[in-house]
């Protein structure tokens, strides 16, 4: 019989943590950057959105193992995730910090936004995503928080209409970003000429 409990991830490594630990149970999940000494400061920014305890009931008493979902970016337009399981916390954020490097992709970016509104699905999430003036800022949480930020978007509006687990908020926002594409390349790709800079395409008013 394995129970799970989910807390907030803590950066530090630890050899041992004991299970009386009060963060084991904080419901509340935040993002933090990774700062590990001894290794070389790297320009991809990490967090972690969630670490879940699991606690396996055994003959000799409770085993504990946990997992990590790490979010990382470059904050230029790369951003990608990864999945680590070990029976440490360190060990667990260290497996899905590396998946996460290895499995960055490149979005469309519209200076510091989105180029247009999009909707991201997988499994139960569902994610919608809105570009957002200058200055709005990131309106968003959780999950999605932690990938638009990631990938250096800075003015969004976003929406979780489906599940609340992590991993399917997370994986959702990524379908999302993918989707995206500029106006530019979907002009070039149908043989278009874009406008210039500034010049707003003419609006037929017949249609009243």
């Amino acid at each position: 019989m394995a129970t799970h409990t989910t807390f907030s991830g803590e950066s530090k490594a630890t050899s041992a943590i004991p299970a009386d630990e009060p963060a084991f149970k904080r419901r509340e999940l935040r993002s933090m950057r990774l700062e590990r000494p001894g290794e070389a400061k790297s320009d991809l920014l990490e967090k972690v959105v969630y670490v879940n305890r699991c606690a396996k009931v055994v003959k000799g008493g409770r085993r504990f193992s946990f997992s990590a979902l790490i979010v990382a970016g470059d904050q230029k337009g790369q951003v990608g995730y990864g999945f680590g399981k070990a029976n440490e916390v360190a060990d667990a954020i260290k497996k899905g910090t590396e998946i996460a490097r290895r499995s960055l992709i490149r979005i469309c970016l519209n200076d510091h936004t989105i180029p247009h509104d999009v909707e991201g699905n997988f499994g139960g999430g569902r994610v919608i995503l809105k570009p957002a003036s200058p200055g709005t800022g990131l309106i968003a949480g959780g999950g999605v928080r932690a990938v638009v930020e990631a990938a250096g978007i800075r003015d969004v509006l976003s929406k979780s209409m489906g599940s609340s687990n992590m991993a399917n908020v997370v994986k959702a926002t990524l379908n999302g970003l993918r989707q995206l594409r500029l106006r530019a390349d979907i002009m070039q790709r149908r043989g278009l000429t874009p406008p210039p800079t500034g010049v707003q395409p003419p609006v037929n008013n017949q249609a009243k």
